[in-house]
Parts: structure tokens; C-alpha cells; sequence
């Protein structure tokens, strides 16, 4: 890298290398990479070692959920519109359209809370589902957000009541894991159980992972994966956030009847009921960390990969990573300048106040407030999908000079973040980073920059 560089290049490269990393894993690339046909066009090849034979596929359907559906819709539709006019419905997020395809119908509706828009769209998936005969091919397509926008609430359960109780969950810190063990056993397509209501027909899912450990049975609350959470693990979740008498009696009559064995469990085992269920991980948090460091290393900086597993609460994970910061400057360890830093995950927030914001704008605030008086470090934290909770704003980049800036304006970031009101702060001070909807989604990647005095000049240079 050169000899010196602005703040505002400091800024510029963080975005670069943030950009290169959600190139790694764009939607409908992902999907290419991971489906084709033979030469023949006899075979529907997928991943690396499943052949699927068509001579014997009668009609070929495309079902799914998620903020990247539509890419990968459309890209399901460029290989298989060769042999196959498919049908189908896939559910999308407000706005999350493009590309759109050909012939397989998007439905958009509501994230990160359900809504009626939803329950239709589930409902024409559970219609396609109940017509599937043994000779047709299913391809089931997964993406972040798949658990709100597959909303298929179960007998007893109203779509109200599934909100309300998401929505507590939320507002109380409950990570992924807990929150789909609740969603999964008030469903009737998450948890294995589309794959189960898809009879005989071959089922492929194409999954984009938005979780810890790209584990099937946790991505879009699993619907084509064993479940391994029960009723209990869903009483549990209510009796650890103490909201058992806060959620709608209907939650707690049912998960108490299943519970008891009143009401038949998710299925453990798929397989063996089944001619062929294929799931195959087509991105994930990690490629996006991988092609993420590779652009910093051309870039000019020392990259060090801290975690694709990265979890907890986000204020107490943001100082940590301004720690490390810390330490790099003082000590030269554990990389040397100029360094860069990549984690990804998913943090959680616990609601203290009701201000505007993400997990990703708060985390960018309180390592704005730690960072403070911080010469030569940049922070960015933002999520792939392009938005970060209920804003238009993919995350924030933050430098050692935010909350000097936003006093000197009279703002208080440590008044915002204690009412979790990141996004107007950051907004008046123009560090909210929006990328628009990217077509993909990997959960969040935060960055982190520092040079050394020598390579850097000041931000009025």
C-alpha cells in the first residue's frame, strides 16, 4: 500500500474489501456453481458427486424462501428452462426481486416479522407440495430470512399470535438456535416437515447458510432437514426469557401438547422415508471471509481472520474487536500494521430502548464510542444481505473520530446507543453504509483497519 493514506481511503478500502467479500458469494453465482446439466442434458448434476437422472422426471417444481430467493430462482431457471419449463413459488422480502424470473412466481411479503403476504405464499407452496407425485423433481431453494418468509403457522396457531411471540423473542436477546426451536414447532413446512409433506418426489435444497456452523437443520429453521430441537427445547427457550406468560396461551397450549405427546413431533429422521432428499450448502459466512482477506492482501494489508462462527451480545463482541485494535497499535501484535481484521456471524441485541437501528449499526456505535481518540483505525460492520434490521442501511463504517464528530454537533452516541438508536446518529453523521439489496445473504462481516502513524495522514490532509 502506499506510504500514506486518508481516513477517507482508510473508509474506501474497508468498503472494497467488504464488496469483495459478498461478490464471493452472489446468489445466483453460488447456484451456478453448484447446479448444471450433463452434455446430453440426461442428468441434473449437483455439487460434486449427486446425478440425478431425468429421463424419468416428469415435471420439475422450484419452491423456497429467503432474501436471496430470486437470485437463485433465476438462476435455477437458466440451467433447467433448457429441458424443463419448472413451476412455482418461491417467497421473497419486500423489494428483494431481482433479478426476476422467468416463470417461477416471487410472492413478497414481510421480514423479519411474518405477515399475511406470507401465509398466502406458504400456502400456495403447501398446495404445490400436496400435488407431487414420484416421478417429480422438487427444488427447494434456502437463504437468510427463510424463517419469517415461510410463515405456515400450525392448527391453533394464528398468524398474529406466531408474530407476537417472534417478536418477544427478538426484543429478549434469543439467538437463531432458540428462536427456531419456537418457529419450528409452531409451523407446518419448518423443521423437516416441507420435506416430508413433499411424499415420494426427489427433493433438492439448494441452501445459502446465514448461520453458525451452516448446519441444515438450523438454516431457514431446516425445512427439508431433521430437526433435532423438540417441544421441550421450545418450552425451554419461553422459561429462559421468562416470557411464558407473555407470549399468546395458544403458543403455550400447543408446545405444552407437544410436549406431552399430544401432537406429533418434527421428524427426526428423513431419509429413510424418502427416495431422495439432497441438501447442499452452496455459500456460506466463510467463502465470503476468505475472498474478504484475499482483497486486503492486494490491498496492502496483513490479514488476520479472527471468526466465521462469531455470536453473543453485540455491544460486549464490538469492544472486544476494539481491543484487539488496541493491542495492535500499542504492541504490534497479534499482526503488524498495517493490519486487517475480518470476523463474521451473527451477534444478538437485547432491546433496552426503542430507538432505530440493526445489530450492525449498534455494533458499529459502541466500537465508535471504544474506539474513540484512535487515530488510525476504521470499523466496518454491516450485513450481506444489504439491510440491517428494519432500515435502509446495510450496516455502518466508523473511524476513531465518530463520537468526536457527533459532540461537536451535538449528538450524544452514548445517549443513542443506550436507547438503541444507532441509525439516526450515524445517519446525520453520513457513516451508514447502504448498499441496497446485494442478492445474497451470509449473515454480517465486520472490518477492521489500522495503519501506522507514518502511513496515514490526517483526515483534513
Amino acid at each position: 500500500m502506499s506510504e500514506q493514506r486518508t481516513l477517507q481511503g482508510l473508509r474506501a478500502d474497508a468498503e472494497t474489501i467488504f464488496r469483495a467479500g459478498i461478490e464471493a458469494v452472489d446468489a445466483q453465482k453460488a447456484v451456478a456453481r453448484h447446479l448444471s446439466l450433463d452434455g446430453n442434458n440426461s442428468e441434473l448434476l449437483v455439487g460434486t458427486d449427486i446425478r440425478i437422472s431425468l429421463s424419468r422426471t416428469k415435471r420439475v417444481f422450484v419452491v423456497g424462501a429467503g432474501k436471496a430467493a430470486a437470485s437463485m430462482t433465476a438462476a435455477v431457471e437458466d440451467v433447467i428452462c433448457p429441458v424443463f419449463l419448472p413451476e412455482g413459488v418461491v417467497n421473497v422480502k419486500y423489494g428483494h426481486t431481482t433479478p426476476r424470473p422467468r416463470f417461477i412466481s416471487l410472492n413478497e411479503c414481510g421480514h423479519p416479522l411474518p405477515d399475511h403476504a406470507g401465509v398466502h405464499g406458504a400456502g400456495m407452496i403447501v398446495g404445490i407440495l400436496d400435488q407431487l407425485a414420484d416421478t417429480d423433481l422438487l427444488l427447494v431453494l434456502v437463504s437468510g430470512g427463510a424463517s419469517a418468509l415461510l410463515p405456515a403457522p400450525a392448527a391453533g396457531v394464528s398468524l398474529g399470535e406466531k408474530q407476537y411471540t417472534t417478536d418477544l423473542l427478538l426484543r429478549s436477546g434469543a439467538d437463531i438456535y432458540e428462536l427456531n426451536a419456537v418457529r419450528k414447532h409452531l409451523s407446518r413446512l419448518k423443521g423437516g416437515q416441507l420435506a416430508i409433506r413433499a411424499g415420494h418426489a426427489t427433493v433438492v435444497a439448494l441452501i445459502l447458510s446465514d448461520v453458525i456452523g451452516d448446519r441444515f437443520n438450523v438454516i431457514g429453521s431446516g425445512p427439508t432437514a431433521s430437526d433435532l430441537s423438540t417441544f421441550d427445547d421450545a418450552l425451554n427457550v419461553l422459561r429462559k426469557y421468562d416470557l411464558v406468560r407473555s407470549v399468546p396461551a395458544a403458543v403455550v397450549q400447543r408446545l405444552v401438547a407437544g410436549s406431552r405427546g399430544e401432537i406429533p413431533e418434527t421428524p427426526k429422521s428423513i431419509r429413510s422415508n424418502f427416495h431422495a432428499v439432497h441438501n447442499v450448502l452452496v455459500g456460506s459466512n466463510r467463502l465470503a471471509i476468505q475472498s474478504a482477506a484475499q482483497t486486503a492482501r492486494t490491498l496492502g494489508y496483513n490479514p488476520l481472520i479472527l471468526s466465521s462462527t462469531l455470536q453473543g451480545e453485540t455491544r460486549e463482541v464490538a469492544r472486544m474487536h476494539v481491543e484487539i485494535l488496541r493491542e495492535v497499535i500499542t504492541s504490534g501484535n497479534p499482526v503488524q500494521m498495517p493490519a486487517y481484521f475480518l470476523s463474521g456471524g451473527e451477534t444478538t441485541v437485547t432491546m433496552r430502548g426503542s430507538g432505530k437501528g440493526g445489530r450492525n449499526q449498534e455494533f458499529a456505535l459502541t466500537a465508535a464510542i471504544a474506539a474513540a481518540g484512535l487515530p488510525n483505525v476504521v470499523i466496518l460492520a454491516a450485513g450481506t444481505d444489504g439491510t440491517d434490521g428494519p432500515t435502509d442501511a446495510a450496516g455502518a463504517i466508523v473511524d476513531g473520530a465518530t463520537q468526536a464528530r457527533a459532540i461537536a454537533i451535538g449528538l450524544s452516541p452514548i445517549d443513542h446507543l443506550n436507547r438503541n438508536d444507532s441509525y439516526p446518529i450515524l445517519d446525520d453523521l453520513g457513516d451508514l453504509l447502504r448498499t441496497g439489496s446485494t442478492g445474497t445473504n451470509v449473515m454480517d462481516l465486520n472490518i477492521m483497519l489500522a495503519v501506522a502513524d507514518a502511513q496515514q495522514q490526517s483526515a483534513d490532509s
